[in-house]
């Protein structure tokens, strides 16, 4: 399959972006790296979206906040480039951004905006491992290939947030029947964010997987929209029919997100089957005691036993009609109790270990007397 072939196909962004620093390499081989990075308004966070680099990936994981940068704020504010010529005049900086380019031995460093259509929603960073890499011929290819490669993320992202608006806007319409709400669903993105960034590096998980992650987590009851009302609702316990019909809603989810994305012609998005996984597996448990199937341990994929997880302390520190909010520290110690035997100890480690990041996410997911 030639280059072509390769980028009018419908893989995986990922691979197309491969394909193109392959060709950017043979033209100009001083330059070991590409990275795509996302801006999110709502929490004003920069995050690593895609990493390619000779021979690995230095700074992965990557996360700050705009508003505490300084080269990056000028970047988007002005929509323009940044050069630096020589990342060693940046030596005493910091940041740890700089210090880990640095160790990784790259020595200059061209930055570009990702902006379409007047939206500005990212940077491309072009990086080389000598001084003075950039120069103006290889900066003006450069400022062609970052506008070819924003367009093909905005496609990207367009797709995905299509997908994700609509799976959201059928839950919106759910939140008449049932008692989550959309606070829930953001805490529910940036809950399984901050468990997926921290177990990254053991799991060897992509950027990319944690912010896809974070878009699929908030869609894990979809299937919802096919309880009915008397079960869905119920103020009191359910009986052994009412259970079994409550325990039928991620299969439902799954039939209708697959019919969603034949519907609307979504079926080349991107990471699918991890939403399907999410959808499907989010009540297994990993005694085998879950549903629908009664996977065990490892069997359940990554990303449901990061759901679970985030689904079960929301679930306990959210107030319901029918019961009040938890303390932090008690749903803390029920997850405790419940890590290794239910939910997976590494995904409730991430948790525990950072109760600042879950205070900070209820504050700002807090819900308002509106939902």
């Amino acid at each position: 399959m030639d280059m072509l072939e390769r980028l009018q196909g419908e893989g995986a962004l990922l691979g197309k972006l491969r394909c193109l620093f392959q060709v950017l390499r043979g033209k100009a081989p001083q330059v070991e790296r590409l990275a795509i990075a996302l801006y999110d308004e709502a929490t004003d966070c920069v995050k690593t979206f895609l990493a390619l680099e000779e021979p690995s990936n230095s700074l992965g994981h990557y996360h700050a906040r705009l508003s505490e940068t300084t080269w990056l704020l000028t970047v988007a504010r002005s929509l323009r480039p940044r050069l630096i010529e020589d990342l060693r005049v940046l030596a005493g900086s910091r940041k740890p951004h700089v210090k880990q380019l640095l160790d990784a031995g790259y020595l200059s460093s061209y930055t570009l905006p990702m902006c379409v259509n007047g939206h500005f929603f990212g940077f491309i960073f072009f990086n080389a491992r000598q001084a003075g890499a950039f120069g103006e011929a290889l900066r003006a290819e450069l400022d062609m290939l970052a506008h070819l490669l924003s367009l093909m993320v905005y496609q990207e992202r367009m797709t995905l947030r299509t997908l994700q608006a609509t799976l959201r806007s059928a839950l919106g319409v759910s939140r008449a029947r049932d008692p989550e709400s959309a606070g829930h669903l953001e805490r529910m993105a940036r809950y399984a964010w901050l468990i997926g960034h921290h177990l990254a590096a053991e799991h060897q998980l992509s950027d990319e997987y944690v912010e896809h992650l974070s878009l699929f987590a908030p869609l894990h009851d979809l299937g919802k929209l096919r309880t009915p009302d008397r079960v869905l609702l119920k103020p009191g316990p359910l009986d052994v029919l009412e259970t079994l019909l409550m325990r039928e809603h991620p299969r439902a989810g799954l039939e209708l997100l697959d019919e969603l994305l034949d519907n609307f012609a979504l079926g080349g998005v991107g990471w699918v089957q991890m939403l399907r996984n999410i959808v499907l597996y989010h009540h297994e448990a990993l005694d085998g005691s879950g549903y629908p199937e009664g996977l065990v341990g490892r069997a359940i994929p990554l990303e449901a036993r990061i759901v679970a997880v985030a689904d079960v302390f929301d679930a306990l520190t959210s107030e319901r009609p029918y019961k009040q909010a938890w303390p932090n520290e008690l749903a803390f110690s029920l997850l405790r109790q419940e890590a290794g035997v239910r939910l997976d100890e590494a995904c409730v480690a991430v948790l525990l270990a950072h109760p600042e990041a879950v205070r900070e996410i209820q504050q700002q997911c807090a819900e308002s007397r509106f939902g």
